[in-house]
């Protein structure tokens, strides 16, 4: 038996045994944390998680001084691959490095497995956690399906309100964890126009003078926008992220447009004001582009079935569209008027609502306006329900619009009556939730996925009706030095951080159910996989590439992974 000890990546520490059987390499960040500095020194772009255990698992801990980053894990050489690791145990973006040989195979230790004895009992603790399950992942290159556009999260209010209260060198690190490409490279960014219900009070631009279809008031950036924007434009500014695009939203148009004169409740646009409507969306455009936030998309309204059918139980901002009103305004008002502007090449989306509306609201826009969907590059659609209401209903309206983008434009969690309602620190179940959910929606077309908001307080808020949910990163405000990243932070970036931009989603069959995986051929032409081990059982995979030939690797349980290679 041959062992040695290296550091792959400037991430973890690796212990390699090579014997006549396998090469087993383990990975543990409690060692990394104590190696660090006897073995050799990081990027100075890579630093690891500072984990602290919750009774549900952990979170890490960044404040103004430290918090964790990942630079690029690609290998330089075509026969090597990097795999980026996560797990319940404490594993956050965890990285080593193998080589494509089906001879071989690289054991991945999970954070609470290796041994505090001496080396030589390592055989023997891989002996007693030896893998239960085994299943095989071929990956063609050369079966392509549709393009990603990207990943991001929402500037809401009350995002905007909880970055005032940190430190300006810990707003940057929050900055930099999402948007910087050694953070989650997060590239799209959702916005309401005018208020959402993650704001501090509902409102809408000029509110007042009422009945007022010149909108004489809506000149400038309201004081709360203006805060976001020099928000946003600091952002831009500390993360450099590539190609940045920010998506508008409307929730509500002001009181007086509506035929029931209320925020909420079953109220719809007046037919009257639904060229001032297109004109009020217009005018945000110009005033964002003026404040220096050029907008590459806007969808047809948030949510609107809360306004028609469940005016009863949502008590937020909230306007009503059925899909004919939502045709008829789109084809005579909304469409011409950005169609004839200088935003001409703006994105349109529609619906901006769940998935059991698709594909028949569009059918019937269709049917009611002809030339409705025409203006539309896409579709907008939100996660709440997808547990319940299948895949079915998105694999229908592709196969009759394959031509539309199709965009998650907002998920979070505890957002129903039989969830906490609100954060759950270090949750690797709810962590768990949101990897199958990404993992089910690209393998069904998805083109991209916007999270809800960046940042959340320990109650899941605020906002006006104490509509609370979980985020992956909490502020305990009794303490504003310091953020906490969630699990489901790094089961997202499993996603965001490797599959940039113009990635397109290549076959990734698995032989059985023992794990679940989606695979993307990346703008540089090196390919990127996630690999989910949701069991209580290690997983020995093979993975089989068309080109590249086999790589065989044994996964911890309860884990997610990222394998990168040429």
């Amino acid at each position: 038996m041959i062992i040695s000890k290296n550091v792959i990546i400037g991430v973890s520490p690796v212990v390699t045994i090579e014997t006549n059987r396998w090469t087993i390499m383990v990975v543990n960040l409690k060692a990394f944390l104590i190696f660090l500095t006897l073995l050799v020194g990081t990027n100075a772009a890579t630093t690891p998680c500072k984990l602290r255990e919750t009774p549900e698992g952990g979170v890490c801990v960044c404040d103004a001084e430290y918090c964790d980053y990942l630079d690029d894990p690609t290998p330089t050489s075509d026969v090597q691959y990097s795999l980026v690791s996560s797990s319940k145990a404490g594993l956050r973006f965890s990285t080593t490095s193998g080589l494509f040989n089906r001879f071989s195979k690289q054991f991945v230790l999970d954070y609470d497995q290796l041994p505090k004895r001496n080396i030589d009992n390592i055989t023997l603790h891989m002996s007693e956690r030896a893998p239960t399950r085994t299943v095989s992942l071929n990956i063609d290159r050369e079966k392509q399906y549709r393009k990603i556009v990207g990943f991001g999260g929402s500037f809401t209010g009350a995002v905007s309100y909880l970055l005032e209260k940190l430190p300006q060198a810990l707003q940057d690190h929050l900055y930099k964890s999402y948007y910087a490409d050694d953070g989650l490279a997060f590239n799209l960014m959702r916005m309401s126009i005018g208020g959402c219900d993650f704001d501090l009070a509902p409102w809408a631009y000029n509110e007042e003078p009422v009945n007022d279809v010149n909108l004489s008031n809506f000149t400038k950036l309201d004081p709360r926008d203006q805060t976001k924007a020099e928000q946003i434009k600091r952002l831009r500014n500390v993360a450099n992220p590539k190609n940045l695009r920010i998506k508008g939203a409307a929730w509500s148009a002001p009181r007086w447009m509506k035929t029931n004169d209320r925020w909420t409740g079953f109220g719809r646009l007046k037919k009257e004001y639904y060229q001032t409507w297109a004109n009020y969306h217009l005018r945000w455009l110009e005033i964002m582009e003026e404040n220096g936030l050029p907008i590459w998309a806007i969808s047809t309204g948030n949510e609107p079935m809360n306004g028609i059918f469940f005016m009863y139980f949502v008590r937020f901002m909230s306007m009503g569209w059925h899909p004919l009103s939502q045709a008829a305004w789109l084809s005579d008002n909304l469409g011409p008027t950005i169609r004839n502007s200088k935003y001409k090449d703006l994105i349109i989306l529609g619906n901006d609502d769940q998935r059991y509306t698709f594909p028949t609201w569009f059918k019937m826009m269709k049917l009611s306006r002809p030339d409705a969907l025409n203006y539309l590059d896409g579709f907008a659609v939100h996660w709440y329900w997808d547990e319940i209401f299948k895949p079915s209903f998105i694999d229908k309206t592709l196969e009759l619009y394959p031509e539309k983008m199709l965009l998650m434009t907002e998920s979070c969690i505890g957002d129903k009556p039989w969830q906490k309602a609100g954060p759950v620190l270090g949750s690797w179940y709810r962590g768990e939730k949101i990897a199958r959910a990404f993992l089910q929606n690209l393998q069904h077309g998805y083109n991209g996925w916007i999270d809800w908001n960046l940042i959340l307080d320990e109650t899941g808020g605020p906002n006006y009706v104490d509509n609370t949910v979980d985020a992956p990163v909490i502020l305990d405000t009794s303490n504003p030095n310091e953020i906490l990243k969630q699990p489901m932070f790094y089961t997202m970036g499993h996603f965001s951080k490797f599959i940039p931009e113009g990635s397109v989603r290549i076959d990734a069959i698995r032989s059985n159910v023992n794990i679940d995986s989606v695979a993307y051929l990346r703008p540089d032409g090196s390919i990127a996989a996630v690999l989910f081990n949701s069991g209580n059982a290690m997983v020995e995979i093979n993975i089989v590439d068309s080109v590249r030939g086999s790589a065989i690797i044994i996964l911890p349980p309860r884990s997610i992974h990222t394998i990168i290679y040429h």
